[in-house]
């Protein structure tokens, strides 16, 4: 690079030395490992030399230590290869986001367990495929594993809710197959109130009742092929905001369900779902998003709705296509 560019570039950026940067040099050769790992000939411009790599594209320091603790590349269509196992030497790495990646391929690499401080880890939107592995577990400060909208294949390994501070959990939109382990009903306390979403795979069988345990804060196992009693979700005593268990074959009776005041949105539409709406559920103030159609449900459709965030009332699409449900929106009960 040109000393006249050079100097330029250290007027402009006074924090940045042509000589030596703030970056450790662990560091450094860990990024220039990554960077060289892709096919691409200049994946990142800003990957130079002349700049501190805590300047680098995506690349996040700790302003004290001035460690690499996050990186985040997204959206990078252009970029080409595999995840390298160089990555396990960002030992103190806290935050990896790969995110909108189509020609990132292969399978997710052991050596991401090397990454000891690793709290937040997304690989999603791309093209990674293989099982989802039974080594994250080893990652013990892990609190926020998103994995969707890969190709990811297999059952789900029952360790992931062993780890101590998982909180959120996204394996959603890959070909995920066999049942949810019964492990998921035993998340650790220290994880507070877990959220899950394992919508849009090929996941089968019947619900662990173990998962009556948990004090889920969000639900989504939509479009499965998912059966048994998925009252498990519910109770007054639940934290769920969000519960959506549509589009499977669940099969239990609605009349003895209660429901947690905090939800706002449930959708429990295209199931075998029997029994009368509770009177009960009118009490959830904050619900905005209601579908309970197709199933097999009777009675009539409760009135009263003590809604604090929806002024309108729900259309016939949130009822219709039940054995003989009646009342608003519907037609009158006879």
């Amino acid at each position: 690079m040109p000393l006249l560019l050079i100097i330029t570039l250290i007027l402009v950026h006074p924090h940045i030395s042509a000589a030596a940067g703030l970056c450790h040099p662990d560091d450094r050769a860990a990024l220039t490992a990554f960077k060289n790992s892709f096919t691409n000939p200049n994946p990142f411009p800003t990957c130079d030399p002349v700049f501190d790599c805590c300047d680098w594209y995506g690349v996040e320091c700790n302003e004290t230590t001035s460690r690499v603790i996050g990186l985040d590349i997204a959206p990078y269509e252009t970029l080409t290869g595999s995840i390298p196992s160089s990555l396990a030497n960002l030992t103190h790495l806290q935050n990896l986001r790969l995110h909108k990646i189509p020609n990132l391929v292969g399978q997710i690499p052991p050596a991401l367990t090397k990454i000891p401080k690793l709290r937040f880890l997304a690989i999603s939107w791309t093209n990674i495929s293989g099982p989802v592995p039974h080594f994250l577990a080893q990652i013990k400060n892990l609190a926020y594993l998103d994995l969707s909208f890969n190709r990811l294949s297999g059952t789900i390994p029952p360790s992931l809710p062993t780890l101590p501070f998982l909180f959120a959990l996204d394996l959603s939109r890959n070909q995920l197959t066999g049942p949810i382990p019964e492990t998921f009903g035993h998340f650790q306390k220290t994880a507070g109130f877990p959220a899950i979403d394992l919508s849009h795979n090929k996941l089968s069988g019947p619900l662990p009742s173990s998962l009556s345990n948990v004090l889920f804060s969000s639900v989504d196992v939509s479009r499965n092929n998912l059966s048994g009693d998925a009252s498990v979700f519910f109770g007054k005593d639940k934290a769920a905001s969000s519960i959506d268990i549509s589009r499977n074959g669940f099969e239990f009776d609605l009349s003895k369900v209660s429901f947690m005041e905090s939800l706002d949105v449930l959708d429990i539409s295209h199931n075998k779902i029997y029994g009368a709406i509770p009177k009960q559920i009118t009490e959830a103030v904050f619900l905005q998003f209601l579908n309970v159609s197709y199933n097999r449900l009777c009675g009539e459709i409760p009135t009263g709705w003590k809604l604090r965030y929806r002024s309108e009332p729900w259309e016939n699409s949130s009822f219709v296509h039940n054995r003989c449900l009646c009342g608003i929106p519907l037609n009158p009960c006879k």
